[in-house]
């Protein structure tokens, strides 16, 4: 789904509201103890769920590293429970479809903490493994071959941990990668670029297109 719905001031909501009920709650609040400065951590998760949400690219940190550092004050259920208010905060505070997505985000996210901290082959990790959104975070317009935007047509790449699907509608173009063979695609082809690889666009005409951002890789359906 778009994302388009969900502001800046949405994302700052939820992240007070959630952080309000994570300092009251009996079993979360130890895993916060060591937070004295709250106003930068708020401003900290804000600045991660608008680069989660809104490709803003704000936040610079890394989250198993800092958790990590607090190891000690982290045990294997408060991740159900995190995900168990983060829900309640987000039904609460959005709109149904906006909702869902961030909270599979943030399944995906105690998932991957969990197994950076933890054995995740314990059975107690299987319930936090998401069923991964088949849906894209965010996709553009359709570009044709008037409107498709200059940088995609030179070498570039895309940040880590995101993944694209190209979506050729009508027309055709070619997809270059570095050191590979060119992929001509045309009409109803779709092409995944992965992250980190050197690649640029090359309209040959007419075409319509689209692209669509994941971050993980997508199924090739």
């Amino acid at each position: 789904m778009s994302t388009d719905a969900i502001t800046e001031a949405d994302i700052r909501m939820v992240v007070e509201r959630f952080y309000g009920e994570v300092r009251v709650d009996q079993i979360l609040n130890g895993a916060f103890a060591a937070i004295t400065e709250w106003d930068d951590h708020l401003e900290r998760m804000t600045a991660f769920w608008s680069s989660m949400m809104l490709s803003t690219g704000r936040y610079k940190g890394n989250p198993v590293a800092m958790h990590l550092i607090h190891l000690e004050h982290i045990r294997p259920e408060m991740f159900e429970r995190w995900l168990a208010l983060w829900e309640k905060v987000t039904s609460d505070a959005l709109g149904p479809e906006v909702a869902t997505e961030i909270q599979q985000r943030a399944a995906r996210i105690a998932a991957r903490l969990s197994a950076a901290l933890f054995d995740a082959e314990r059975p107690d990790f299987k319930t936090l493994q998401p069923q991964i959104s088949s849906q894209p975070y965010r996709s553009t317009a359709v570009f044709n071959e008037d409107t498709i935007p200059g940088p995609l047509l030179k070498c570039h790449q895309l940040r880590p941990r995101t993944w694209v699907k190209l979506s050729v509608i009508e027309g055709s173009l070619v997809y270059h990668r570095e050191a590979q063979p060119a992929i001509s695609a045309g009409a109803d082809t779709t092409i995944t670029i992965p992250p980190d690889v050197t690649h640029h666009l090359q309209i040959v005409g007419p075409v319509k297109c689209q692209l669509h951002f994941y971050d993980h890789q997508p199924s090739p359906l």
